[in-house]
């Protein structure tokens, strides 16, 4: 018997949700780091990254959300500059009730900013996903992203990797602003193709530096992907041979 999770990546609009209103409001954004839906209570528990686009509007969103007439629970776990970690309660809203009558599951963060929240919803049949989608415009507004079905062994594939991937995402995070962008408009100036359709000299003039700097900035970002890339080889060769077992 066969099994593919039908993954759906949609962006939402929720008009019973405090944390889309506050962000339709104030210039901050919403990340997701834990949630735990308590079925008894039918309340929804999260621990959520805050970001302001400085620190008053992270102090401006704080209260605008804590003062809701949607939370049920508010309290603030840590604040730095213009980030904050906040635990929060709120009710079951539409759009979750609807995801968990048709058998649905959060297959990921929930990531608000502007007015919307992206989900990343999983169902077990085509015909679950369906009804839940026809559903969900009944007092929502959204816009299906992705869909994608996703074997058990590719799933399996992503568990078992999750330590390399988030190796490889922590070297990326390793990375200046100047370092990501002069790497990123290598990749995409084609400095890696063969012939290069881009220089050391495009690369200077893009960031009105020297080659020797765009060099630099160059190397080091290579450098700080590449270390994480071929220390995470022996994870993923072991992970292979356990998958052939």
């Amino acid at each position: 018997m066969t099994w593919d999770m039908i993954s759906v990546t949609m962006d939402m609009v929720q008009y019973d949700c405090p944390y889309i209103d506050v962000t339709d409001e104030v210039e901050v954004s919403f990340h997701t780091m834990h949630w735990d839906f308590n079925t008894a209570k039918q309340k929804l528990e999260t621990r959520i990254l805050v970001t302001g686009d400085d620190r008053g509007a992270l102090t401006n969103g704080l209260s605008a959300l804590k003062n809701h007439d949607g939370m049920l629970g508010f309290e603030l776990l840590s604040r730095r500059g213009n980030t904050a970690v906040i635990k929060s309660f709120i009710g079951q809203t539409n759009a979750m009730r609807t995801i968990r009558e048709h058998d649905g599951y959060i297959t990921g963060p929930f990531q608000i900013s502007d007015g919307s929240e992206l989900w990343s919803v999983g169902f077990d049949t085509a015909d679950n996903t369906d009804n839940a989608l026809a559903d969900l415009e009944d007092g929502n507004d959204f816009r299906v992203e992705s869909r994608n079905a996703t074997s058990f062994e590719d799933y399996l594939d992503v568990i078992q990797h999750l330590g390399a991937a988030k190796n490889v995402l922590d070297g990326c995070r390793e990375l200046s602003e100047r370092e990501r962008q002069t790497l990123k408009k290598a990749v995409d100036g084609g400095y890696f193709q063969t012939p290069r359709n881009a220089t050391l000299g495009t690369l200077a003039e893009e960031f009105d530096v020297s080659k020797t700097a765009a060099s630099k900035n160059l190397r080091r970002a290579e450098e700080k992907v590449l270390e994480r890339i071929v220390s995470s080889f022996p994870d993923v060769e072991e992970k292979n041979v356990l998958t052939q077992k």
